[in-house]
């Protein structure tokens, strides 16, 4: 199937996703000052789920009161934010910010070779094995050898945040059948976020007994609602709109920039560090989405030649 072209209004989407899903895990650092990970999920997904029903409303949408839909929406809503965002947000406590945002960045990876097994119509093609190869050299490079040592809290966090990008790589095929019904993007977005904060209720509740915990102080509610306004409800709203206009392998893009975005903001305000490994495996897998992508290597045999 042929990309739907890209226009100037949709790349501005793809910038603007790359800042607010690059920032988020600036965010979610600030939030686990205050909150324990599962409190922090679930803050993030209720507090979006009020905006979203209002943006819905707005734009004349409803959601559906069947109960196959619901059912599809909790599915959803388990494996595309309530169990990676727990996997992502306990990875974080061990791991720095700009690490984490370098492997969830393999989430297009994981779907290449999901969809090449789920489904009959998006099997890989070459080019698209190359990037998988190149992305799983990348992810060695960076957990491998600290893997050589045992399984010690960095390396499980970092094998976590893998696990949950394979989970966003389910949730994108199961998704499909969504995508085909009456339902609108935005419809199937915040039926996945409101499932997933029902979720989230009993496992912050048993896990962690919140009224058990300290105050948390501004700068942690200030990450919750970070996280919960700008990185979901209002991205989630662009995100499908990119897809509606743009088409799904065309949105794809954000994950090249995101990255970025996230190690800069975990330099400059948190102070992190980029070890070499990390910066060389985060290059293998820039490649990996290039190669997947297929987009330019056409403009420079083009480019050669003339």
């Amino acid at each position: 199937m042929k990309n739907p072209g890209m226009s100037a209004a949709d790349w501005g989407i793809i910038m603007l996703l790359s800042l607010l899903w690059g920032g988020a895990f600036f965010m979610i650092e600030l939030g686990l000052r205050g909150f324990p990970p599962n409190t922090l999920v679930f803050l993030r997904l209720a507090l979006a789920v009020p905006p979203m029903l209002l943006i819905l409303r707005i734009m004349g949408h409803r959601m559906p009161r069947d109960g196959k839909s619901w059912g599809q929406f909790f599915v959803l809503g388990a494996i595309n934010a309530a169990f990676p965002f727990i996997l992502f947000f306990w990875g974080q406590t061990h791991i720095e910010s700009g690490l984490a945002s370098i492997l969830n960045a393999t989430t297009p990876l994981w779907g290449v070779v999901t969809a090449h097994f789920l489904t009959r119509d998006e099997k890989a093609t070459p080019a698209r094995i190359v990037g998988v190869l190149l992305g799983l050299a990348g992810i060695v490079v960076m957990v491998g050898t600290d893997a050589l040592g045992g399984l010690s809290g960095s390396v499980l966090a970092q094998l976590a945040c893998l696990a949950a990008t394979l989970l966003y790589a389910l949730a994108a095929v199961y998704g499909r059948t969504l995508s085909q019904s009456t339902m609108t993007p935005l419809v199937v977005a915040t039926g996945q976020v409101t499932t997933a904060a029902l979720i989230m209720l009993p496992v912050m509740l048993l896990a962690e007994q919140p009224w058990n915990l300290p105050a948390a102080g501004w700068d942690a509610w200030a990450g919750a609602a970070g996280l919960a306004i700008p990185s979901t409800a209002i991205a989630y709203f662009f995100y499908f709109r990119l897809i509606d206009s743009a088409g799904a392998s065309n949105a794809m893009l954000v994950a090249f920039i995101m990255p970025v975005i996230a190690v800069i903001v975990g330099v400059v305000a948190l102070g992190e560090t980029v070890e070499p490994k990390e910066l060389a495996g985060a290059a293998l897998i820039a490649l990996g989405l290039l190669a997947m992508d297929g987009r330019l290597l056409p403009k420079f045999s083009a480019s050669a030649s003339a």
